[in-house]
Formats: structure tokens, C-alpha cells, sequence
């Protein structure tokens, strides 16, 4: 098992915890959060139109998504503003809507976007795909878990491109329902959770592949607030393996707890 971390101290941004942290690592769909970042640029710069319709550009049996991820591939409808399909990602990490987004912005935007922002070892790297041949990208993403970590910071504070972009971008994270990694110990309702309970509030994103957990987030207490970002790889050949790292990542999530509250 590979582990990388990095933790952030949001108050007065000293680094609290480095784990290999400039190691770059698969990051299964975190990489979205780039995306996500240069759709909510292009809509503040009248680029794109908040309502603009995508279509779904991936169906049973296409190379390029599903996988019996997400939710868009099961609804009736095939097209969604871009602004509900960008819900989708941060909330599910949606792979038909993080084609889509992708397939309107383009996957050179994203880097350009990325290459301003001063983020050098995290990229997203293709779109989402049910199976990856030789010709594709080994990853949808890789990054390091102190570039998540601190851009993640940025986000909250409200300093990636502009507080309009950031906020948006928050929001859309904010929806995430995947609690299962660094969040597990939190105690928070997966699906709703974007006010604070018990003196916690939580904005993350998991990234998940074969042998691979990925998380960043933000997360506020009583006692201050972190910026966090926790990458695990290993071999999945059992169950065993994977339930040890879930626990690993669930020790992190515990002392992140301790520290805010």
C-alpha cells in the first residue's frame, strides 16, 4: 500500500501533516475538480451559459463512460443544462456528465486553466472510461495530495480564479455523497450534509479506481478548519487488503475530527 497525504491548517495555513505529499499517484476521477473549476470560469466569463443544454454523449455499451457508475446514464433524459450536469459530478462523480463537460470545454482548457492556477502534478488526463486500452491515458487523473490539498484551501477561501468561481465550485462539491473514505468517521448524513451538523461542516470529493481511494476536502469545526487530501494505492486482490485501507483512511478522518472539534 502507497499512502500520501497532506492536512492544511485554514486559519493560519501552516502545514499540519506531510505524507509523501509530492508524490504524484493515480487519483481515479478527482481530476474532475479541474474541470469543474474551468466550467465555473467560462460560466462567470459569459463563455458558457449556466443553462446551456449537454447532451449525453455515452450509452450502454460505448468505451467511453458508464460502467454502472453515476445517475445520468439511467435517467430518461438524455439532455441537461450544464449547470445540472456539473451538480452531477460533485455530487456522484458522474461519469456521462463529466464526459459531457469535458466534451464542451475541452480537455485543453482544463490544462490551460490548471497551468494558470500554478498546478503542475495534478492533471485530468481523459475522460472517463468502462475499459482503458493502450492508446488511452493509464488514469482519468493524477495529482499529488499536497497540490489537492492546497488548492483545495484556495477554494475555500475563496482565491481560485475569483470568490464567484470558488463558491461555485464549492457548491457543486458540497452535494458529494461518498462518505466511505478519510469522511467515514464524521457521523455526517451522506446525502445531505451541506449545513453543519453537530458544529461540522464538510465539502469533499472521493476519487475511486482499481486499487486506488482518493479524497480531498475541507472540513470546519468549532475549533478551526482544514484543508485535507489523502491518497491511498494498493493491491485489491481481496477484500482484506481493501477493508485495511478504508481503515487507514477512516484513522485519518479521526484525527482530522480531533483537530476541528
Amino acid at each position: 500500500m502507497t499512502v500520501s497525504a497532506s492536512v492544511w491548517d485554514l486559519d493560519d495555513g501552516t502545514e499540519l501533516l506531510a505524507v509523501d505529499d509530492r508524490v504524484v499517484l493515480p487519483v481515479g476521477q478527482l481530476g474532475a475538480v479541474l474541470l469543474l473549476i474551468e466550467v465555473s470560469a467560462q460560466i462567470e466569463a459569459g463563455q458558457l451559459g449556466a443553462l446551456d443544454e449537454l447532451e449525453r454523449i455515452a450509452g450502454p455499451g460505448s468505451r467511453a463512460a458508464l460502467g454502472g457508475g453515476g445517475i445520468w446514464s439511467y435517467l430518461q433524459r438524455r439532455r441537461l443544462a450544464v449547470t445540472d450536469a456539473a451538480a452531477l459530478v460533485g455530487a456522484v462523480r458522474d461519469p456521462a456528465a463529466v464526459n459531457a463537460l469535458l466534451a464542451r470545454v475541452g480537455l485543453e482548457a482544463v490544462r490551460a486553466r490548471a497551468d494558470d492556477l500554478g498546478v503542475r502534478d495534478t492533471a485530468l488526463l481523459d475522460e472517463i472510461r468502462s475499459e482503458r486500452g493502450p492508446d488511452d491515458a493509464p488514469a482519468p487523473s493524477v495529482g499529488s495530495t499536497r497540490e489537492l490539498a492546497q488548492l483545495t484551501a484556495l477554494l475555500a477561501q475563496g482565491q481560485v480564479v475569483g470568490s464567484a468561481v470558488s463558491s461555485r465550485v464549492l457548491g457543486w462539491l458540497s452535494l458529494g455523497v461518498d462518505l466511505s473514505f478519510v469522511a467515514a468517521p464524521l457521523g455526517l448524513d451522506p446525502v445531505s450534509h451541506r449545513r453543519t451538523d453537530h458544529d461540522l461542516q464538510l465539502v469533499n470529493a472521493v476519487g475511486s479506481d482499481r486499487g486506488v481511494r482518493s479524497e480531498l476536502g475541507v472540513l470546519r469545526g468549532p475549533r478551526g478548519g482544514v484543508a485535507y487530501a489523502v491518497t491511498m494505492t494498493f493491491d485489491d486482490l481481496t477484500l482484506e487488503r481493501r477493508l485495511r485501507v478504508l481503515a487507514a483512511a477512516r484513522a485519518v478522518g479521526v484525527d482530522l475530527l480531533a483537530r476541528v472539534r
